[in-house]
């Protein structure tokens, strides 16, 4: 039996598939935003990408636990 993904990653599959792009594509791109803040990165895929609020979210916490 697979362990269940849980947390941001959860939302990976469906981001994937709704906007067309790897999750590491967006996750390179919230690293080269000039912005450095959650919901301001947050704010900026939604506006700036259209992406939803819940896999903005997802993409920006996942990318910023990485960065430690």
């Amino acid at each position: 039996m697979s362990a269940q993904v849980k947390g941001p990653a959860s939302y990976f599959p469906s981001i994937e598939s709704e906007y067309g792009r790897p999750v590491a594509e967006w996750k390179e791109l919230i690293r080269s935003s000039p912005l450095t803040r959650h919901m301001e990165l947050v704010t900026w895929l939604k506006t700036e990408h259209g992406l939803g609020h819940g896999h903005a979210n997802a993409l920006v916490a996942h990318t910023l636990a990485e960065k430690g």
